[in-house]
């Protein structure tokens, strides 16, 4: 069962261990009586390695795709446990996959004596859990829960020998986004809820319609968008689309848990879709579509946008001022013209090859801000 060594693995994993020593420092998290343990170096190694190698395998000619949580079976609800233990490797892992493909299912790793196993699988894990992901292959994501067991932070992208650690901090920066904030696991009361989750939601599924797309967020009620807009704009729709905003508005009630049944899903993946079209789709941030296929000009009298700054919340990798013409196509540009023009606008544009950026405007630095997020949608 042994496998060949996977170097990225063993450079990552104290990096990765560094972050769980941060967060759990104090008082480790309790539930039920039950502490559990942050994963060191060996662990991370091993399950990096383990999932890598598997990602590269084929079971019946489908690529594996599984999640493994670092966890003792005592500490979750209603486990499925094996009667006979597997070991950690690429063969054991490929050939569960098929049980464990669907979302919120997690494979779970433990210790037994000197080695690690897979001791079963579950759908729910502890705060600060350690998961890791596999998406593509030779692409893992390690990620941890947060306290609600659902939602998870990124914490290392890991595509062959490119090593990705997300870089917190950037939460901390002027003018961060209440969309990254969120993304990066810290959730100050103004950033959290239903409307950023919204929007991260409506990212990942523009990301996934791999036909690239842009979608503008724009003040409720105002109607100063159409000045960047060239008219007649081909797509209006009057009335704007609520069903997202009808939504949202049972959420703030208090009927969250409702949101997936009510149909948000179909709804997002609708507006989403919607970017596909050439042109950009505009929203008002209180989630009313009121057009798309429409086509971005400058404003008049506005100045042409000259150079942008750019971000990726990446360990080692450093804020940049370049041209708008460089960020990677005439969507972009459009974009960051959109928003160099409309300051209380936002957009959030979806390249084919699965890059997504969130233009913003930055009064700190009086110029537009374009935030890699790519890596945290994973």
């Amino acid at each position: 069962m042994s496998q060949p060594a996977y170097p990225a693995a063993r450079q990552a994993a104290s990096r990765i261990c560094f972050h769980f020593e941060r967060h759990l420092s104090g008082d480790a998290p309790h539930k039920g009586g039950t502490v559990w343990e942050a994963p060191d170096a060996a662990a991370v190694e091993a399950m990096i390695e383990a999932a890598f190698w598997a990602s590269l395998r084929r079971e019946e000619g489908y690529i594996p795709r599984i999640s493994l949580a670092f966890v003792a079976p005592e500490a979750v609800r209603q486990p499925i446990r094996f009667e006979r233990q597997l070991p950690l490797a690429a063969q054991p892992l490929t050939r569960l996959a098929p049980a464990v493909e669907h979302r919120g299912i997690h494979l779970g790793i433990w210790r037994d004596g000197g080695r690690f196993v897979v001791w079963g699988a579950t759908w729910n894990v502890p705060p600060f859990c350690l998961v890791l992901e596999v998406i593509a292959p030779g692409l893992v994501v390690i990620k941890h829960s947060r306290h609600e067991s659902e939602k998870f932070a990124n914490l290392a992208v890991l595509q062959g020998d490119e090593i990705k650690i997300i870089d917190e901090s950037f939460s901390h920066m002027p003018d961060c986004p209440d969309l990254l904030v969120s993304l990066l696991g810290n959730d100050p009361q103004h950033a959290s809820g239903e409307s950023v989750n919204l929007l991260i939601r409506l990212a990942i599924s523009m990301r996934a319609h791999g036909h690239g797309g842009c979608l503008l967020v724009v003040p409720a009620g105002s109607q100063l968008w159409r000045e960047s807009i060239a008219r007649p704009v081909l797509y209006s729709l009057v009335p704007p689309f609520s069903v997202l905003t009808k939504l949202m508005h049972k959420g703030e009630a208090g009927n969250a848990d409702r949101l997936l049944g009510d149909g948000i899903g179909s709804a997002v993946q609708a507006v989403a879709g919607l970017t596909a079209v050439d042109g950009a789709t505009v929203i008002s941030d209180a989630y009313e579509v009121l057009a798309f296929g429409a086509k971005i000009v400058r404003r008049e009298g506005s100045l042409q946008v000259g150079n942008v700054i750019t971000t990726e919340p990446i360990e080692g990798v450093r804020a940049e001022a370049v041209d708008a013409g460089q960020l990677g196509g005439m969507r972009h540009l459009s974009a960051a013209q959109f928003v160099h023009d409309q300051h209380d606008a936002m957009a959030m544009v979806a390249s084919q090859d699965g890059r997504l950026t969130v233009f913003a405007w930055s009064p700190c630095e009086d110029m537009v801000h374009a935030h890699r997020i790519e890596s945290l949608l994973l």
